[in-house]
């Protein structure tokens, strides 16, 4: 389903000062709201024991005696960075406004997930026509003071032309990091606006969810998300879900629907990659966060020793524009979990997680990285 762009305020984020919203300006909804539709995406958050703070500790029935809400366990997360600089500051100017974009989920061969039938209009009904794509916003407020991050990912009813303009809400799921509200188990962030963060979930599942920010445009990003079934401490990919955005504005809260002004297309029905792009022996500089200490909100840091990564074609679950992921086995039976974007013809920026044999979080690596030739 394309969306043809239409006039928009051009706004440059980047001149922008960090917001003053408070975080309570998204409590206008409550979490996971489904609105007219039961959704096959809404997700509770995961129990736990309390005899382990590991967001990776088999789920626990709610009726045994033991368990510790996700509220409970949300005060074990450490929300003070390891950081003494204005990197977050800057991160907050990277990351808080209203993101605009698509959405889609994608198996683990990387084949798009149709839509359910009941979402999509009897137009495309009737001309048999495929929908893969949700149309999304994502309003993300981050406190520079408080360094909490707040976010609702929105997902529109599939419309039938620029009806996008009166689009309705098809579900609301909020995200809190940091603060009385936290949900997540583990956070790594770049001052650039890339991060990623780890949602425990309910059922034994994870969502590890990457954000890269296009270093050319601020204003460009992707979210990959991979679902991970922890089993018997063994991490299984589930699904992948991918999510291409564009800032179009300061933070409203979602007040104002993008509609036919967005600047992108559905894209999770074109051409993946090709594994001749990603295959090969890549080099470059990383920025790096250690998650074997207490602290569970991390500064990625820059690494001055340059790094090396082969990837084989095996192991690629390659995806549309350019987007690929894996999730591979390593020796002493860590578990690494990546995701890539190729910007240009072997260039790349990537996001890496390595997961000890227990499977907890001991490193996040987001890179820059060039595609390796030798010399003739």
């Amino acid at each position: 389903m394309a969306i043809s762009a239409s006039k928009m305020i051009n706004c440059n984020r980047r001149t922008l000062s960090p917001p003053t919203l408070s975080c309570s300006k998204l409590q206008n909804h409550s979490k996971s709201t489904i609105l007219g539709f039961s959704s096959l995406f809404r997700h509770s958050h995961l129990s736990y024991s309390p005899i382990s703070i590991s967001p990776f500790a088999s789920p626990v029935p709610k009726a045994a005696s033991s368990v510790v809400e996700v509220d409970d366990y949300k005060n074990s997360f450490d929300s003070t960075p390891t950081t003494t600089t204005s990197s977050w500051p800057e991160f907050a100017r990277n990351v808080s406004g209203e993101w605009d974009g698509h959405g889609a989920d994608f198996s683990i061969e990387g084949k798009p997930i149709e839509l359910p039938e009941s979402v999509v209009p009897e137009a495309y009904r009737e001309w048999e026509v495929k929908v893969f794509d949700w149309q999304t916003q994502c309003p993300t407020l981050v406190e520079s003071e408080d360094f909490t991050v707040a976010y609702k990912l929105m997902k529109l009813l599939p419309t039938v032309g620029c009806e996008a303009d009166a689009a309705t809400r098809y579900s609301i799921d909020e995200r809190n990091i940091g603060g009385s509200d936290n949900r997540v188990a583990a956070f790594g962030y770049h001052s650039n606006g890339c991060y990623v963060a780890l949602w425990p979930m309910e059922d034994g599942l994870l969502e590890l969810e990457h954000c890269l920010i296009d270093p050319q445009n601020k204003e460009s990003r992707v979210r990959i998300i991979q679902v991970l079934l922890v089993d018997n401490r063994r991490m299984v990919l589930q699904n992948i879900r991918v999510f291409r955005e564009h800032w179009y504005g300061p933070f409203m809260n979602g007040e104002q629907l993008g509609g036919c002004a967005m600047k992108d297309s559905a894209f999770a029905s074109t051409d993946a990659m090709k594994s001749s792009e990603v295959v090969g022996v890549w080099q470059g500089s990383s920025s790096v966060a250690s998650f074997q200490g207490s602290n569970d909100f991390q500064e990625l840091v820059k690494d001055n020793n340059q790094k090396t990564s082969i990837r084989d074609e095996d192991s690629l679950i390659l995806l549309p524009k350019q987007l690929w992921c894996s999730v591979s086995a390593r020796e002493e039976d860590e578990t690494c979990c990546e995701v890539g974007w190729l910007l240009d013809s072997g260039r790349a920026i990537t996001s890496r997680c390595i997961f000890s044999k227990e499977a907890n979080l001991k490193e996040i690596a987001v890179s820059s990285e060039s595609l390796f030739v030798e010399d003739a």
